[in-house]
């Protein structure tokens, strides 16, 4: 389940529904075809109660004009029918088509029927057609906005996602897309046929009888207070609901991804709790939106069921009185009836259409987010770089208000390998990710073989440079895939080359389906060390020249440590490695070590010199091994063995 928020009200509605309409230009051509059947649907739907009438009225007809005398006119009829004092029933003959004598026309009856019949026939068929043609064109529209999201993602700045909730993106670009289309598919092209349905009505109600007209359109002005007193207060609650499931969302991905701990600290009831509370606002928001929301309809009806009243009553005393015949009458009544409900479709499509377009709103805001500084990847290097790196005068920041680096400089030569030690917020993983151009400098250069960073694609660059992270993320797949995933063109007998050069195979070997072993989707059926070493596996197979450890032993136990750091060893070979470590002993080997403290470099040095100067370096060591301090710098070139390495003060 994705966290977040999938939709709210949306603050810019027209803006945002002009937009939406916008995704369908490349289907133009789709959505004539659409518009055009709908149009003959609507036109035959429309024209087929006027026929239906006018075999009411051969029926009608056919059976006042059997019951009177044979040879006599229709005014000798309407003449006797007053001189015996039934003057209503003249009235009506009056207003008719009989011919004394003559009964139900079946031949015209049947013609009229048929006609009717092949009119809703066509009709419906044209409505499937419509439906299929606007169903592909809507899913064309998708399958592009999904990419053009997909393509977002991919361009966006690391520092986008470190100030928003993780759930509420994958909110944005999940449930918000099948929310918008949702909304294409049902409302928009349920809106298009409701509004050609009242137009094509309310004109044949006119061309019926202008008077029943005028009573069928009371409805609309009272449809429309309804719909926007109940809409606009629907809307309201329905924001209420959506930011009430981000938040329960949210939880519940905490709650899942964070399980172990949950249970480790005990605080499943809390989290549980929680749950309830924040499940409960859900529970009250959804009753209320769905309360108000669901009065539309009735509401409508109450409208329609008046205005059918009206009319049955007007229309009836028009047909005693001769001014209009039974099946106009007949006809219009359908009409009536007809009218109104297209008018509830529209009230309630609306609340989803407000809700497809909050969701377009809150996707658009996400495809309008501020992107990466453009590439000018005006240089390039050999397919292999030497790997000397050089930072001069860095300066960088998260907040413009918070400084962390400022005037940074330093020359790494190709091959060295470069410790970066320090306090918790130091800068220590900001400075490699500056490297890697995860962020933008605020100041100074970086250079990679003496060419400009900012001069390469990130692509290149990044190609020149393996990570191996705190966090051994394996993707679903075999054990295979996981390390080609470094080089997607890495042959099987280099998977296993790889493999056995960071200690890998050792282990891959005992497995039942051993290279084809299957990761499980969060990689539990491999320990923590084994997925470490996977992931150096995947970094040896890219062979990079430019290598960051970000604390790729704090996670595994002291034996795996060992094999960890053979594999990170092999791995080191002949390339620039950055390593991050809290741990000392690992980076003892180290050709410099940076001591940072604030963003800024303090000490620099290896491993024997900055113990001899006894200053930020030494105190960080000190407190992670026993030993006599004043022993210490004289010791390190015949020391026999690691001292023992007790818990960091």
């Amino acid at each position: 389940m994705f966290g977040g928020t999938p939709a709210k009200k949306a603050e810019h509605f027209w803006p945002s529904f002009k937009r939406l309409l916008g995704l369908l230009r490349p289907e133009w051509l789709g959505m004539a075809w659409v518009t055009l059947l709908v149009v003959v649907s609507v036109a035959l739907t429309v024209i087929a109660p006027k026929i239906l009438g006018q075999a009411t009225d051969v029926i009608f007809n056919g059976a006042i004009g059997g019951a009177l005398p044979k040879g006599i006119t229709l005014d000798q009829a309407v003449q006797g029918a007053r001189a015996a004092g039934q003057d209503q029933f003249a009235d009506m003959l009056s207003g008719s088509n009989i011919v004394p004598g003559q009964g139900i026309d079946f031949t015209e009856l049947g013609r009229l029927l048929m006609i009717v019949l092949a009119m809703y026939v066509v009709a419906s068929l044209f409505s499937w057609w419509n439906g299929y043609i606007l169903n592909a064109l809507v899913m064309r529209v998708i399958y592009r906005l999904r990419a053009d999201v997909e393509s977002k993602l991919n361009r966006l700045p690391l520092s986008y996602f470190d100030t928003r909730q993780r759930g509420d993106l994958m909110s944005r670009v999940t449930n918000d897309v099948d929310n918008i289309q949702t909304a294409l598919q049902q409302a928009f092209s349920q809106l298009i046929q409701s509004v050609l349905m009242v137009i094509g009505i309310g004109i044949a109600m006119f061309l019926v009888s202008w008077q029943l007209a005028l009573i069928a359109l009371i409805s609309i002005p009272l449809s429309g207070i309804i719909a926007g007193v109940i809409g606009s207060r629907s809307q309201k609650l329905f924001k209420q609901q959506w930011n009430a499931t981000g938040s329960l969302n949210g939880h519940i991905e905490e709650s899942y991804s964070g399980l172990d701990l949950v249970r480790a600290f005990g605080r499943g009831e809390v989290m549980l709790e929680e749950f309830d509370e924040r499940n409960g606002k859900l529970h009250a928001a959804q009753v209320g939106a769905q309360f108000v929301s669901g009065m539309i309809m009735p509401a409508m009806n109450f409208v329609s069921y008046l205005s059918y009243v009206l009319i049955a009553v007007v229309g009836g005393l028009r047909v005693a009185a001769g001014q209009m015949t039974i099946g106009d009458a007949t006809a219009f009544i359908q009409y009536s009836r007809e009218f109104s409900q297209p008018i509830g479709q529209i009230a309630g499509m609306a609340n989803m259409l407000q809700s497809g377009v909050a969701s377009a709103e809150r996707t658009f805001e996400f495809l309008d987010a501020e992107e990466q500084t453009p590439e000018h990847d005006t240089q390039h290097l050999p397919e292999r770089a030497d790997g000397r790196v050089e930072l001069e005068q860095v300066d960088f920041s998260y907040d413009p208000a918070v400084p962390l680096i400022h005037d940074l400089s330093l020359s790494v030569k190709p091959g060295q390998t470069v410790a970066i030690v320090g306090p918790t917020g130091a800068g220590k993983t900001t400075l490699v990710n500056l490297i890697m151009r995860f962020y933008e400098l605020n100041g100074g250069t970086i250079r990679l073989d003496g060419i400009d960073t900012t001069e390469l694609s990130r692509a290149e660059l990044r190609g020149q440079v393996g990570m191996v992270l705190q966090d051994a993320w394996l993707f679903s797949g075999t054990i295979r895939e996981n390390i080609r995933y470094g080089r997607l063109d890495a042959t099987d007998e280099e998977v296993v080359e790889a493999a056995k050069a960071t200690m890998v195979d050792r282990f891959v070997r005992q497995l039942p389906d051993g290279y084809d072993t299957k990761i499980e989707a969060d990689g539990s059926n491999v320990s923590a060390g084994e997925r470490q070493l996977l992931t150096i596996a995947r970094a040896f197979i890219a062979n990079p020249s430019l290598l960051i450890l970000d604390e790729a032993t704090s996670s595994v136990d002291t034996r795996t440590e060992l094999l960890v750091q053979h594999a990170m060893a092999a791995l080191r070979t002949d390339r620039t490695s950055f390593v991050i470590a809290h741990r000392l002993s690992t980076i003892r080997d180290a050709h410099t070590i940076l001591v940072m403290e604030n963003g800024s470099i303090v000490e620099q040095g290896d491993h024997a010199t900055l113990l001899a100067k006894r200053r930020a370096y030494y105190d960080l060591y000190m407190t992670q091994f026993q030993g006599a301090a004043t022993e210490e710098p004289e010791r390190e070139a015949d020391r026999p063995a690691e001292p023992e390495e007790v818990p960091a003060s």
